[in-house]
């Protein structure tokens, strides 16, 4: 008689254990539906770009992007305060804010694109769905000369004039504006990490 209990409790606790598979298998698979579902129906606030656009983008290239702007850049910020204090009758600069390698970012060259020829992507978080582009770099007639829009929240831009030193791989912006009696600068540095340039070419 024990013996059929104890076997009858073998199989309830299997059953159970199977139940509880079964259970943890539905939630999984109910909670990637889940956030497919989500990421599909997002609303989001600036333009994205999946992998397979990236992709898209990388094997179309018509050179490579060694001595050009393409690649991954860590970047920098410095902003710059110029006015007269309350009681003061001369103008002082100071600095108001500095952030050093703060992000890092890709900029591509976007042969799709009409109106601009390199897009930036953050690259910050990792394992996205898809990738915000942040910014879009346009050629002036000077070719070392680039004009940056930066896309701010609620449809808002800002834009730098660049310049890029190809010796040093270093792309470095400025943008101007005034606030009260102040007048701000921001400084904008982006160090290029990949690709490196070999020493041969740097000459």
């Amino acid at each position: 008689m024990s013996f059929q209990i104890r076997k009858a409790g073998i199989i309830i606790v299997r059953i159970a254990f199977t139940l509880v598979a079964i259970g943890v298998l539905f939630v999984s698979c109910s909670v990637d539906k889940l956030y497919s579902m989500k990421q599909r129906n997002k609303v989001y606030s600036y333009e994205q770009i999946n992998f397979h656009d990236l992709m898209k983008r990388y094997v179309n290239k018509e050179q490579s992007s060694v001595g050009d702007i393409e690649g991954i850049y860590s970047v920098s910020m410095v902003v710059y305060k110029k006015g007269k204090g309350v009681l003061s009758s001369t103008e002082k600069e100071k600095v108001s804010e500095r952030k050093e390698n703060y992000t890092q970012v890709a900029v591509i060259k976007d042969s799709d694109g009409a109106n601009r020829e390199y897009v930036e992507v953050p690259l910050d978080k990792k394992f996205l769905p898809s990738y915000s582009i942040r910014g879009e770099f346009s050629r002036m007639a000077d070719a070392n000369i680039l004009i940056y829009k930066h896309f701010e929240s609620r449809g808002r831009e800002s834009s730098y004039t660049f310049t890029f030193d190809r010796t040093k791989d270093i792309l470095e912006g400025v943008r101007k504006e005034n606030s009260g009696q102040f007048e701000y600068t921001y400084q904008l540095t982006y160090v290029k990490l990949l690709p490196k340039q070999s020493e041969s070419s740097r000459k």
